[in-house]
C-alpha cells in the first residue's frame, strides 16, 4: 500500500460532516413523511435533503474544509 503526503482528507472535515448530518436528518424527514402519508413532512424533508448538497462547500469556503482556517489539525 503506498503513502501519499498530500492527502486530501476524504470528507473529514466539519464541512463534509455537517452536509452529511444534515442529508441524513432530510431524508429520515421526508422518509417519516412517506410513511406517515403527510406531503408537507415529505416536501420538507425533501427540501432540507436538497439545501444539503450546497451546506458541504460553502462551510468549506468558509473555512471548514479539508485545509480550512477552522478546520481543527491532529
Amino acid at each position: 500500500m503506498t503513502t501519499h503526503e498530500n492527502e486530501p482528507g476524504h470528507g473529514h472535515s466539519i464541512a463534509a460532516w455537517s452536509a452529511v448530518i444534515v442529508a441524513i436528518i432530510g431524508v429520515t424527514i421526508a422518509t417519516l413523511g412517506v410513511w406517515l402519508g403527510d406531503n408537507t413532512l415529505t416536501i420538507a424533508g425533501s427540501v432540507v435533503t436538497v439545501l444539503s448538497i450546497g451546506l458541504g462547500p460553502v462551510l468549506a469556503k468558509l473555512g471548514f474544509g479539508v485545509a480550512g482556517k477552522s478546520t481543527p489539525t491532529k
